[in-house]
């Protein structure tokens, strides 16, 4: 974690699903609240979906006791939402949709002041998602899917031309792409997702700071 990273600012962390890359950065973040220069003093709620608490605590029991107690608890305070009920942390706002994918996975709308931010998660082209999404200020789709990739079957993903239509069917404001392959420039994916959504598109990289 960066030194710089002001830790005091986290508060809640939402995750959508239970696939290894959505979550495993908590193990990493555990020990930089635990042993960083700059660790808070009090506990960030780590909100999980249904079923997300037992699978967590399944991976984190092999790991070596360090004497710290438990795991889990000496940073983190492990909730689970209800993917039907609305989590309200003061003025601000978190919702949910279910998406199309290969566990059950749960887009996220954020609203506090006026303002709504709107995160798929993984999902193939879902109408729940895009309702949930609707007019919201900035719309984060995933595009993990090559222009020319095409998925058989059970669907869980779409591409960046997936991600305009439902931010068109939103009628979002802007679109941030995000979850892309690293294969496909940010030029590339801006083009696809514009035959589709003619509103702002930008592109998630690291240290991507949007202001609404």
């Amino acid at each position: 974690m960066r030194e710089h990273l002001d830790y005091d600012l986290i508060d809640h962390i939402v995750i959508s699903h239970m696939h290894a890359d959505h979550f495993f950065d908590l193990i990493p973040l555990r020990y930089a609240l635990l042993y960083g220069p700059r660790k808070r003093h009090s506990k960030v709620g780590v909100w999980l979906p249904p079923g997300g608490d037992a699978m967590l605590r399944t991976l984190v029991s092999a790991f070596a006791d360090e004497g710290a107690g438990d795991f889990l608890n000496a940073v983190f305070d492990i909730r689970m939402y209800n993917p039907t009920e609305t989590l309200t942390f003061g003025a601000a706002k978190i919702s949910f949709a279910p998406c199309r994918h290969y566990i059950p996975t749960f887009a996220l709308r954020y609203t506090n002041d006026g303002r709504s931010i709107t995160y798929s998660a993984d999902t193939a082209p879902n109408e729940a998602v895009s309702r949930l999404a609707r007019e919201s200020m900035l719309f984060i789709c995933e595009a993990t899917l090559l222009p020319e990739e095409v998925e058989h079957g059970v669907r869980g993903h779409s591409s960046a031309l997936e991600a305009g239509e439902m931010a068109r069917q939103a009628d979002a404001q802007r679109l941030m792409l995000t979850h892309y392959p690293s294969e496909t420039s940010q030029e590339e994916l801006i083009v696809h997702a514009r035959s589709t959504f003619r509103g702002q598109i930008v592109v998630a990289d690291d240290h991507t700071r949007f202001s609404l």
